[in-house]
């Protein structure tokens, strides 16, 4: 866990590139033991998106317009959680770094892209079209695990879903005022997490058709803040930024 610099500064720069040497806060290998017997919380959240005919996604309909917002980490709620990454590189090389605001302070925590999935799958004899990624927590998060984000379209009744699988545990936390708040406070802060990325991600889904466009891509240079970066004044820093990047 990190002191949080201001994401419009060098200082958030300099964090990201420091995750490259972290390493995940969690033994992956093990991951078959991620159970609730063995106190990791498993859980599944389905928000409903506004369907298509059945059939393959279409180009413009609710199926590709979520695979964009979920790529640019747009379904977050920015007064619980806000991500800087470089947007230029692949998605499945992206690390993340991550500011929580919990107990009223502002955390930083590295999160890495651990895979990206794009499949047609059989989910009990039904065709589904997946495309999905998640991330997985680094040294100082105060979590461990992964928390996988995807979008779903059963390609015979033409519904589309989004969703979200997490396995998660409390981390070793050495400050023991924040050990408690996390111990009190941390599943519903997770929760709280869960729930409006779903109902956010509804939310832009439809505005995004009712518009009849694709939501814009994040502004290319050096680094990206999503979802603030949307915000006229998060755009503001994050252009001073690339204009004076020392």
């Amino acid at each position: 866990m990190d002191e949080a610099p201001r994401f419009g500064n060098p200082a958030a720069r300099k964090a990201l590139d420091e995750l490259h040497d972290k390493g995940l806060n969690f033994d992956l290998e093990r991951r078959g033991e991620f159970t609730p017997e063995n106190g990791w919380h498993v859980d599944d959240y389905c928000q409903a998106l506004p369907a298509e005919p059945p059939g393959k996604p279409l180009p413009d309909g609710s199926w590709r317009v979520a695979r964009r917002l979920m790529r640019d980490y747009a379904f977050a709620d920015p007064s619980i959680v806000r991500a800087i990454y470089y947007p230029d590189r692949p998605l499945e090389q992206r690390d993340m770094l991550l500011e929580g605001r919990f107990l009223g302070l502002r955390f930083t925590f590295g999160c890495r892209v651990g895979g990206v999935n794009d499949e047609l799958r059989d989910v009990d004899g039904h065709p589904v079209k997946v495309w999905g990624w998640n991330y997985r927590t680094l040294q100082g998060h105060l979590e461990m695990g992964q928390m996988d984000y995807e979008v779903w379209k059963w390609l015979d009744s033409g519904s589309v879903e989004f969703r979200i699988h997490v396995v998660s545990k409390a981390a070793h936390i050495p400050n023991p005022v924040i050990r408690l708040g996390f111990r009190l406070f941390g599943r519903t802060v997770q929760r709280r997490f869960a729930r409006h990325a779903c109902e956010r991600m509804a939310r832009l889904t439809g505005a995004a058709l009712e518009r009849g466009t694709a939501p814009a891509p994040p502004p290319s240079g050096e680094v990206t803040v999503e979802p603030a970066a949307s915000r006229p004044r998060a755009r503001r820093r994050l252009d001073r930024q690339r204009q004076d990047p020392h």
